[in-house]
């Protein structure tokens, strides 16, 4: 029996593939849709349904397969929606008022917060000095970010000098105890001078003095006192933060000073 001819294959992808190819592409419009569909606004898919169903005989006869074209109104509504979200946040990244009006509200309220707990502990700070009959030996300032307490310089050291005058230790030894109440803050010492030009062997200039003082005062606080050597900074300030005219000798006197910075929890540092 002769045997019959082979016959070529068809051209072309074999029948399956297309219909398979088909299936997969309605299925990740499918599962797209379905991620779209993270929210509904039922006036708008109202709308747009009734519109689809009138016009797009295509989204009529899918209704009956895909829950009466809920899927595909609702995804091209959310699809809208994202449209415009995304070109109302390009205006808004253009356009000056991209930040919120009320920034300056908010920041305001901010210092607010901030100067209040300021002056709460102001407040405590003021009671123990007093309690210490410090008050009048040790002026207070506040801002938003620290208590200031200022002594002059004329009481700690001697004119020229880094090394603490015996009449201050007591002084330093009251306001130690006040400050171990508030040893979780972080309390910076800062030496500040006046402008008058110091060269001698021990500090070449008003920078070099201001540090010293400031380190000597560290040094006994960390020598007789329970504070944290970490929580404590010190600073030479020279003659650089005036707070009184140089030019008389009672404003050069205000300039001899150091003052500790003592900062609430709500500070930035």
């Amino acid at each position: 029996m002769a045997k019959r001819p082979q016959e070529d294959p068809p051209a072309g992808s074999p029948a399956w593939m297309a219909t398979f190819s088909d299936l997969m592409n309605l299925l990740l419009c499918f599962f797209v849709l379905l991620f779209s569909m993270s929210t509904v606004d039922a006036q708008k898919f109202e709308l747009i349904a009734a519109s689809l169903s009138q016009n797009f005989s295509i989204f009529t006869a899918g209704s009956t397969a895909i829950g009466d074209g809920l899927l595909i109104s609702n995804g091209v509504s959310q699809l809208n929606e994202l449209d415009d979200y995304i070109n109302s946040m390009g205006k808004a990244e253009e356009s000056e008022d991209y930040f919120p009006e009320n920034l300056e509200e908010m920041t305001e309220a901010v210092e607010q917060e901030k100067m209040k707990e300021s002056e709460k502990l102001a407040g405590k700070i003021e009671e123990a000095l007093a309690e210490q009959n410090l008050d009048k030996e040790i002026d207070m300032e506040i801002t938003s970010q620290y208590v200031q307490l200022t002594m002059k310089g004329a009481l700690l050291f001697d004119s020229g000098k880094a090394t603490l005058r015996e009449e201050a230790l007591p002084t330093l030894d009251k306001l130690g105890m006040i400050l171990e109440r508030y040893s979780d803050s972080v309390i910076e010492i800062e030496g500040h001078t006046d402008n008058v030009p110091i060269k001698t062997a021990k500090f070449a200039s008003n920078n070099e003095l201001s540090s010293a003082r400031a380190l000597a005062v560290w040094d006994y606080f960390e020598d007789h006192t329970n504070l944290d050597p970490a929580s404590i900074k010190h600073s030479g300030r020279g003659e650089y933060v005036p707070i009184a005219d140089n030019a008389t000798p009672e404003g050069r006197a205000k300039n001899r000073r150091v003052e500790i910075k003592i900062y609430h929890t709500l500070s930035n540092v």
